[in-house]
């Protein structure tokens, strides 16, 4: 099957996902986490993505962010592989690929679905390893948003600041989403859409984006179409009748 083109609409939030090549680590020490963010901090500026949350796992990537026009992701995510892939390799003295293929990405109804991604992200470390604490893992987004740690790049989104009238409010509330938790069908609903590049959204949703574009937006159902069996007013009657 043909590979999906990516579905990019400026201005929604879009979950991005990256992984390296063969499940091997893209992060091995401190320094590479903090070059990694480093180089996310500035391409983010450079093509005006507001980044929302983020995780970095040893083995690769989550992003929730919303982009100024239809190549900012593209082209923020092509320069932070470019510039992290080059340092990595340089520091072990190394040469060759460090992610599997392109990026992964959905686009997302905001309304239904964006806190739950962010807590998507901001536990990934979790799902990766269930022994960590994903509120004391230092390579995510999750500690800004419970007011543990400071980090000026992120744009909150709106929804978030809906949370709460002030800080502590809306910390404790997120808190408070995160220790219910997503449900597993809300686990595999964001993982299946960003793995395969559906849309995030209600069917209202993604109609009004296929205005918009050509490219499918939602799996097709599988199986034939099922067959009209409404009778006939006269012919189908009679042979009922006659049965």
């Amino acid at each position: 099957m043909a590979r999906l083109p990516r579905l990019v609409v400026p201005g929604l939030p879009h979950h991005l996902v990256q992984q390296g090549h063969h499940h091997q680590p893209v992060f091995e020490t401190d320094d590479d986490y903090h070059a990694y963010l480093q180089a996310l901090r500035d391409a983010a500026l450079t093509y005006q993505v507001a980044i929302h949350a983020y995780a970095l796992l040893p083995t690769g990537v989550h992003v929730l962010a919303t982009p100024a026009d239809a190549t900012g992701l593209s082209r923020m995510m092509q320069a932070v592989g470019r510039r992290y892939v080059a340092w990595h390799n340089r520091v072990r003295g190394r040469s060759g690929t460090l992610w599997e293929g392109r990026f992964r990405a959905t686009v997302l109804d905001p309304q239904e679905h964006l806190l739950a991604t962010m807590l998507y992200v901001d536990t990934a470390i979790q799902r990766a390893d269930p022994s960590l604490d994903p509120a004391r893992w230092p390579w995510s987004s999750y500690a800004h948003h419970l007011g543990r740690r400071s980090e000026p790049f992120l744009t909150a989104h709106r929804l978030y600041w809906a949370l709460g009238n002030t800080p502590f409010d809306r910390e404790a509330r997120y808190q408070a989403l995160a220790e219910r938790g997503l449900s597993s069908a809300q686990l595999r609903q964001i993982g299946d859409a960003t793995w395969k590049g559906w849309a995030l959204g209600s069917a209202s949703f993604t109609a009004s984006l296929s205005q918009a574009t050509d490219r499918p937006l939602a799996p097709r159902k599988r199986g034939r179409p099922k067959k009209d069996l409404t009778l006939s007013p006269i012919k189908d009657q009679k042979e009922v009748m006659n049965d």
